[in-house]
């Protein structure tokens, strides 16, 4: 129908005429309450919103020089943040002469993924950024 009618019929019903999809060819208009139609248009935005799950990175530092016992406790450590669902950011950091020896350090990295390749997948490989390797591991997909 065209819009003179619309408007119209609108304006008997004491109505509004409302674009629902404006980008369709003819547009399509509701005759309804415009009030109405935001607070639903609002209410559906906060639903979607409750419904996302926020994925926080959580992060794990190491450095180069660190013994068995220590790694374990940070392995626990990360093995919590991953099981919560959580990502999980592995920082190796390098200070002073350490730094002319991060390429050696490198299967600290790799051992630390593989202790958690039962609940971690390596998200993306250990990468020298700056003085540190990183590393990041996300929960396994089932």
């Amino acid at each position: 129908m065209s819009a003179e009618e619309a408007l119209k019929l609108a304006d008997e019903a004491e109505l509004d005429l409302v674009k629902i999809a404006p980008t369709a060819v003819p547009p399509v208009v509701k005759i309804i309450d415009f009030s109405k139609y935001r607070y639903e248009m609002k209410r559906r935005e906060k639903e979607q919103k409750k419904k996302q799950k926020v994925i926080e990175v959580k992060e794990v530092r190491l450095s180069p020089n660190i013994d068995t016992n220590d790694l374990n406790t940070k392995i626990g450590a990360a093995r919590k943040f991953i099981e919560k669902g959580n990502k999980t950011k592995i920082n190796l950091r390098f200070r002073g002469r350490e730094l002319s020896r991060m390429m050696q350090s490198k299967p600290i990295l790799d051992d630390f993924a593989e202790k958690l390749s039962d609940i971690a997948q390596v998200d993306k490989p250990a990468k020298a950024e700056g003085r540190s390797l990183v590393m990041i591991l996300s929960p396994k997909k089932n």
